[in-house]
């Protein structure tokens, strides 16, 4: 996962209380998906552009 952008863990930590419980299902790295969601709206792409790195498309 080099080069790609990650938030910081004090910037996860403001965030994290808001999602959801694990129910189970696998979860996928809260942290990378999040930074790939920042990653695709600053550079304008579709989620399926954003490098795989940022978790399943």
């Amino acid at each position: 996962m080099a080069g790609l952008f990650l938030l910081s863990e004090r910037q996860m930590a403001r965030i994290s209380p808001f999602f959801p419980l694990s129910h189970g299902v696998s979860r996928v790295d809260d942290r990378r998906v999040v930074s790939g969601i920042v990653y695709v709206i600053r550079n304008g792409l579709q989620w399926k552009d954003a490098p795989a790195g940022y978790g399943p498309h």
